[in-house]
């Protein structure tokens, strides 16, 4: 064998070995905040108009049998982070003023890119409770998002109809001055705060139900606050300034991996759209900030684009967890709602069991890698843990999650069989595509937010197939298959 031969050979096999260290991709997870399966217009579904959605959905695959692990938003944020069934944690619940609860020592998303040297940032919305015990605002908050591997994060405590209204930057919060410190209670009111019930004149926008706390902004709030006053949020900024924070991380790390996990609020209440955004869905506050959303989005897609970033990028967008009109506050989203259907063909939707509950937008894009398509197979949020794992090269997977990365980024291959839904810590079995619902206590539709939540006396079996509205009960006709239903359902709550 000559020299040149030899050669040859050589840079054949340095090339074969740089191709196989491809330099990672970013990931950038973006979650909105109680969005429909109807609220975004590629599902062609309801009326509303959102381009910029459209564009990545477009560009990438859009899966229309995605669904969140939950129908309310703390449990199925644990079960993103976490990859484990939110029902197998008693803490992981709607968190209010509670302990963190994501245990520290547990395998999480942002700590699996942790070990593969990738930066991890959340910036937004949080949910998932801070600190262990009661907590004090005015000093460094931990255990919370650092401690489960986040290196930055920049977040809401809990909900923007929540106290404590303050942003809280790696522990601390943001603009927070000592000579007025920050007091939290969700018990009892501090002396001489004006609460949403005891002083409507002060409001701006009305409550409904359970929001008549203190008021910020003209909005009163769940829970009571006392003090900190530099440190509020304007809620009418909230989505430029968490936009801006994530522009100016993805401008820090752009020369590395990184890992972001962009929450965002809309169009969770109180609807609180920008002034460039009043009324340009025609349907009142929650069209309007689901019309700032998609912009939010459009501009995150620019910043990728201007920093050549799109090309090594995976970009991921759902929704915590069907939606919602009357959630709390009068702002017009019954009355202003026309034609426009946030569930689209479904039943139910936020704190239901039904298919709105959890079915949600589900997009992924990756441009030069991913292809163009249109997925109807079924894919969880449960299992990004370990399809972004494999994506990325690691071997780290949970018990609950599945590998769907090759339907992550073709939408095509294997695709999740048996998936349990929650509501309430209530659960139900999608299988393929039946749907076994036991029976629960309570009403069956909620009395304020007129959502059908699935409680009924007896078993519900439904085959989406031919009845995705799920208005035909088949228990008692399809006797086997809910006989196997029950069987998988039982196997898998006790496993």
């Amino acid at each position: 064998m000559n020299k040149k031969i030899i050669i040859s050979l050589f840079a054949a096999l340095l090339l074969l070995s740089c191709q196989s260290e491809t330099k990672k991709p970013n990931v950038i997870i973006i979650y909105a905040d109680d969005l429909g399966f109807g609220d975004v217009s590629a599902y062609n579904q309801g009326t509303l108009n959102t381009p910029n959605v459209d564009r990545i959905a477009n560009e990438g695959i859009r899966f229309n049998n995605g669904h969140s692990s939950s129908a309310t938003c703390s449990p199925s944020r644990y079960a993103l982070l976490t990859g484990t069934y939110p029902w197998r944690n008693k803490n992981a619940k709607i968190s209010t003023g509670a302990s963190l609860i994501i245990d520290t020592s547990q395998q999480t998303l942002p700590k699996m890119f942790k070990k593969n040297n990738y930066a991890t940032a959340i910036i937004g919305k949080w949910h998932l409770g801070l600190g262990s015990g009661k907590i004090d605002y005015n000093t460094k908050i931990v255990p919370g998002p650092n401690e489960v591997g986040f290196d930055y994060s920049y977040i809401m405590p809990d909900t923007q109809d929540r106290v404590p209204t303050v942003y809280i930057e790696n522990g601390l919060v943001k603009n927070l001055e000592k000579e007025d410190p920050l007091y939290v209670s969700f018990k009892t009111n501090f002396d001489n705060q004006p609460t949403g019930k005891s002083n409507p004149e002060l409001l701006t926008t009305k409550w409904h139900h359970g929001h008549f706390n203190t008021i910020v902004n003209g909005i009163s709030r769940i829970g009571f606050m006392k003090g900190g006053k530099k440190a509020h949020w304007s809620d009418i900024d909230m989505a430029d300034h968490f936009l801006d924070i994530t522009k100016s991380y993805i401008n820090q790390n752009k020369n590395k991996p990184f890992f972001l996990f962009y929450s965002m609020q809309q169009p969770h209440v109180p609807r609180t759209p920008h002034p460039r955004f009043v009324g340009k869905s025609g349907m009142g506050p929650r069209g309007d900030v689901i019309v700032e959303l998609d912009w939010c989005i459009g501009e995150l897609y620019k910043t990728l684009e201007e920093k050549n970033l799109l090309e090594n990028t995976l970009i991921i967008i759902s929704s915590d967890n069907g939606p919602v009109l009357n959630d709390g506050y009068y702002d017009d989203a019954v009355e202003k709602l026309g034609d426009h259907t946030p569930s689209g063909i479904f039943r139910g939707g936020k704190y239901s069991l039904f298919e709105a509950g959890t079915r949600v937008p589900f997009i992924t894009h990756w441009k030069g890698t991913v292809k163009p398509n249109v997925s109807n197979k079924l894919i969880s949020q449960i299992d990004l843990f370990n399809s972004l794992s494999s994506i990325i090269g690691s071997d780290q997977k949970t018990h609950d999650g599945e590998n769907l990365s090759s339907l992550l980024l073709s939408g095509n291959g294997k695709e999740r069989e048996k998936l349990i839904l929650e509501a309430f810590g209530k659960t139900a079995l999608k299988m393929k595509n039946w749907v076994l619902i036991p029976p629960y206590k309570g009403s069956a539709v909620s009395r304020y937010t007129n959502v059908e939540l699935g409680n009924s006396k007896d078993y519900q079996l439904y085959n989406l197939n031919d009845d995705p509205s799920q208005k035909t009960n088949l228990k008692e006709t399809e006797k086997e298959k809910f006989i196997e239903l029950l069987e998988t359902y039982n196997e898998i709550i006790n496993n």
